[in-house]
């Protein structure tokens, strides 16, 4: 009975995978980019940005993990370089901040002076560009668990957004926070 069961499972999963022909409706709405095919959201909303985005060259998310690794090990000069000379950063508890690079890289470093410790683990990065506006950008997730100098430890779930400029430099972040779920404790 088992057998059946998962071979009419697998029959069915087949089923709901299998596309039928593109029509030539469906093919007009398919464009071409940086030799990737993209074919078009169909949306029942106004996209308010874009809804056009590929692949793209993996040297943005690099720049964006070795921002963190930085950031990790208590120095963010060391990516003075990664930045344009005005960065935007709308920050995960809601604050703006538009400043130059050496303010904003002081910032930072004042706020990470302040843990004993971070440490990040990246669940997912990727690197995409919006071909409808000539944009690159790098998108993170992860958890950054802080230790406080009072010994204290949290932790927090990270999601960022980081468009470089044509320079590949980093002149926008948008960051999005809550805090992590405690570990469930064992019975």
């Amino acid at each position: 009975m088992k057998r059946s069961l998962t071979v009419a499972a697998l029959a069915l999963l087949s089923a709901c995978n299998s596309h039928p022909p593109a029509t030539n409706a469906d093919s007009a709405k398919v464009t071409q980019d940086s030799g990737a095919m993209v074919k078009s959201i169909q949306s029942p909303y106004d996209i308010t940005y874009s809804s056009k985005f590929v692949m793209d060259d993996p040297k943005n998310a690099e720049s964006l993990l070795a921002i963190w690794k930085a950031y990790d090990n208590g120095d963010l000069n060391v990516t003075k370089d990664m930045f344009a000379d005005t960065v935007v950063t709308y920050w995960g508890d809601g604050s703006v901040m538009r400043a130059s690079r050496d303010s904003l890289l002081a910032n930072v470093q004042t706020y990470r002076n302040s843990f004993k410790a971070a440490v990040d683990r990246v669940h997912a990065v990727l690197a995409v560009k919006s071909t409808d506006k000539n944009e690159h950008w790098a998108l993170i997730w992860g958890t950054e668990t802080d230790t406080y100098k009072s010994g204290k430890i949290d932790s927090t779930e990270l999601q960022e957004t980081w468009r470089f400029n044509k320079d590949g430099k980093a002149d926008l972040v948008y960051q999005y926070k809550r805090p992590a779920a405690p570990p469930k404790k064992s019975k």
